[in-house]
């Protein structure tokens, strides 16, 4: 017979320090949200080895006191909650008092730090969750803690850590986030002795996404601001030319927090479907404030998930916050010309406390970077352009910009290219390939892909009848009888009112044959057999999910393949109707799939690319 018997504290230690620490991006994780908490604004991050042999972390927080310390490090120990009551409105990011003792159990770690209020700082050391010393020493204000040996005292889940460069990927990336969470903390990432990255805590989101995400992120951005009902969504907007093949790229943090929440990201991934490609998802950064008592955090150790009082409420905000702010942008896309210079950035060692020593360089370098996404920079003049001799009057010096070889989309709030005033100044120059129209508009050559904007023109069509219950049908006779698979003829009567509102009437035939009698008008040659089973192929490799309307809308922009395709001829006439139509829709600028219509190039381009430019 099995003897019930109670754990030892060693095993109960390591047992929860599973659920804590995995890697050495975990360890990192906890101590630089510990650090936030204790209101740090500048924190140091060094690990060697990937963080498998050290991690030291320094902060300019409040500090703790001698005597906590020893608490600090117990099970369930935290200065951040009193009680049941206090989750329920959770504002800081660590709350549980499990980090600590969780990281002590696995590591040998040493702890100096000094409160405001004391005249002399602590050292304290312990391993595998045993004292080993405390005395008093000399330090400034703040905490370090440095982590030595993960997993030392067991050996078997050393065995899972990775290589030392893969695990300094996943410190990088929590720190990546972490920093994006807190603009208003700066954050330097050593690893091996060599920065990696240096947040200036300037609050500048900007800038944080050019120093973390790279030139091309921060050049292609849409501010997003709005409040609804208390719940605050801002941040920035990818341009749809930074879509990603994976949601790596999709940023989001709840009252400060990173998480990771499928609510969130399909319902961001909904606004942008119509300018973003199948399996292509988007870039954003956003910064999601709610009433803690709306939020739940305590769902995870590990504080990467969350769980809403109200998914669908949540949802719909933010898919619809997304989508209106996308359609009033310009999302013609060009190859632009910009100017610009990389800011360098001082490769010191210097702690938080030392920070006075460098942070004229760090500033300038801010300076530099807002100077190149274009942000107004007080007391600053723009890069001053020298005038023109006489012989380069007509031309333009190459030294003056640099190419950016992948395409991003026009500025906002600019004179936009698709509008009534522009189009009767269009110059029709012809169709090439028998897929693609040219036109000119002042210094712009326009490129307009047929069949990606007469989809869009019906799909828009399409939409607009279903919402006014008004779809145009035609009647086939014979009807068509189509026979189907047992799993065809499930989402048939899944999703049979929503055939029905975009203009399919479908009849039951008898065992597994179904009677097509009417289908949706102006299938342009299209066999309306094999368009209905296209349809079908699709919606049964994934099941829509969603509202009434949003399933509407999802099959409607599978219809609408009956458009007229690439390879075939169109008239002057047929394009300026289509063009007509195009210009009444909120987006014009990407088919129902996320294509894009129309393209645009410079004329500057184009005389740089005939090195007419010197």
């Amino acid at each position: 017979m099995s003897i019930i018997h109670v754990l030892n504290e060693e095993t109960i230690n390591q047992i929860a320090a599973g659920e804590v620490v995995e890697r050495p991006a975990n360890i990192v994780k906890e101590l630089v949200e510990n650090s936030i908490d204790a209101g740090a604004d500048a924190i140091t991050v060094e690990i060697k080895d990937g963080g498998i042999s050290f991690i030291r972390v320094t902060d300019n927080g409040v500090g703790i006191s001698g005597e906590d310390i020893p608490k600090a490090f117990l099970r369930h120990a935290t200065s951040k909650i009193w009680g049941s009551s206090d989750l329920l409105s959770i504002r800081s990011l660590g709350f549980r008092g499990e980090a600590l003792s969780s990281i002590a159990a696995v590591c040998q770690v040493e702890l100096i730090s000094k409160s405001k209020e004391s005249i002399i700082g602590t050292r304290y050391v312990i391993e595998g969750s045993k004292e080993i010393e405390k005395k008093e020493v000399g330090v400034p204000s703040g905490t370090t803690i440095i982590v030595r040996n993960i997993f030392f005292n067991t050996p078997a889940r050393r065995k899972f850590l990775k290589s030392a460069i893969t695990e300094a990927g996943y410190v990088a990336d929590v720190l990546e986030h972490l920093a994006l969470a807190n603009p208003k903390v700066s954050i330097k990432f050593i690893n091996g002795g060599q920065i990696k990255f240096h947040t200036s805590g300037n609050g500048d989101i900007k800038e944080l996404i050019y120093r973390l995400l790279g030139k091309e992120a921060a050049l292609a951005l849409i501010e997003l601001t709005t409040e609804t009902d208390g719940i605050s969504i801002r941040g920035y907007l990818g341009k749809p030319e930074l879509n990603r093949s994976t949601r790596n790229y999709e940023n989001y943090f709840v009252n400060g927090r990173y998480i990771k929440s499928d609510v969130i990201s399909k319902a961001v991934e909904e606004g942008y479907r119509e300018y973003l490609m199948q399996h292509k998802f988007p870039f954003f950064v956003m910064y999601i404030d709610i009433d803690p008592k709306d939020v739940d955090v305590n769902v995870h150790p590990g504080k990467m998930e969350v769980r809403f009082k109200d998914n669908t409420y949540i949802s719909d905000l933010i898919s619809s916050a997304v989508a209106s702010r996308l359609k009033v942008s310009e999302m013609i896309q060009e190859i632009p010309l910009v100017k610009e210079e990389e800011p360098k950035l001082t490769q010191s060692s210097a702690e938080p406390f030392e920070e006075k020593r460098i942070v004229k360089d760090l500033n300038q370098s801010s300076l530099d970077i807002r100077r190149i996404l274009g942000a107004d920079v007080p007391g600053s003049e723009p890069y001053p352009d020298a005038p023109p001799t006489e012989p380069e009057k007509n031309v333009i010096k190459a030294s003056d910009a640099v190419l950016v070889n992948t395409s991003v989309q026009m500025e906002l709030f600019e004179d936009k290219l698709l509008s009534y005033d522009a189009v009767s100044e269009y110059n029709i120059v012809g169709q090439i390939f028998d897929t693609y129209w040219l036109f000119t508009y002042k210094d712009k050559l326009l490129m307009m892909d047929q069949h990606a904007a007469h989809e869009k023109v019906k799909y828009e069509a399409l939409i607009k009848q279903i919402k006014d219950n008004n779809v145009a049908r035609q009647l086939l006779s014979p009807s068509i009888v189509i026979t189907l698979t047992p799993s065809e003829l499930s989402v048939i009567k899944e999703y049979g009112d929503n055939f029905k509102a975009i203009g399919y009437e479908i009849e039951d035939f008898g065992g597994f044959d179904i009677s097509l009698r009417a289908v949706p008008m102006d299938l342009y040659g299209h066999d309306p057999k094999e368009l209905f089973l296209s349809i079908l192929d699709e919606i049964s490799e994934g099941r829509i999910t969603g509202v009434f309307e949003v399933i509407n809308d999802k099959i409607a922009s599978m219809a609408c393949k009956s458009a007229v395709k690439g390879n075939t001829p169109m008239n002057e006439a047929e394009i300026k109707e289509l063009l007509a139509k195009l210009l009444t829709l909120d987006n014009p600028y990407n088919c129902p799939h996320g294509r894009p219509t129309i393209i645009t190039m410079t004329k500057y381009e184009i005389e740089k690319r005939f090195k007419r430019i010197v």
